[in-house]
Formats: C-alpha cells, sequence, structure tokens
C-alpha cells in the first residue's frame, strides 16, 4: 500500500473542500482568504507529493503529505474559529514544505 499516493489523493480532495467552501460559505473575509490560502499551498503539495514519489523521494513525498497538512489544518481550524495562536503551528509546515522541496532539488541532482 502507498501510504503516500493516499494520503496525497486525500489531500488533493480535502484542498478542494476548503477551497470551495472558502469561496461559497466562510463566515468573514479573514476566513475565506485562509482557506483560500491553505487549500492553495495543500493541493500544490499533494501534487509534489506524486511527483517526488515518481522521482523515487519518498523523503521528500513524506514532507509534502505531512507539511502541507500542518500549514492547511492550522489555517483552516482558524478559520473555523481556533484561536489565532494557531497561526503560530502554521510556519512548522511551511519548514517542512521547504525541505521537501530541497530533498527533491537534492534528489533530482543525479
Amino acid at each position: 500500500m502507498n501510504w503516500i499516493a493516499i494520503l496525497a489523493a486525500l489531500s488533493g480532495a480535502v484542498a478542494v473542500g476548503a477551497g470551495a467552501f472558502g469561496a461559497h460559505g466562510a463566515p468573514s473575509k479573514e476566513a475565506a482568504e485562509w482557506l483560500r490560502t491553505g487549500a492553495q499551498y495543500q493541493l500544490i503539495h499533494a501534487v509534489a507529493a506524486l511527483v517526488a514519489l515518481r522521482m523515487e523521494a519518498r523523503g521528500a513525498g513524506w514532507l509534502f503529505v505531512v507539511g502541507g497538512a500542518i500549514f492547511a489544518v492550522t489555517l483552516y481550524l482558524m478559520a473555523l474559529g481556533a484561536p489565532r495562536w494557531f497561526g503560530a503551528i502554521t510556519p512548522i509546515g511551511g519548514a517542512m514544505l521547504i525541505a521537501g522541496w530541497l530533498w527533491l532539488a537534492w534528489t533530482a541532482r543525479g
């Protein structure tokens, strides 16, 4: 069972749902922006995780899936009313995403 591919696909589905909610049902402009940002990053990194698998860079794939989830979910929770201090967790996910891209670059060097 390929957990990275499964989680990447589920991540993509969640991102589309969050983006749709942000566009049509968010309680405020700020919440809509958090949902839009989270969805954009999560969707991009779901695809990046699949690319990482194709390049045989499983570590990068895991960083994209987990980092994307941490980044996006903290924004989604704030959009749904969680305390703003959740925003302090968001950069942890962002750092994981950056690490994933660096891992992918290292893998691509040959």
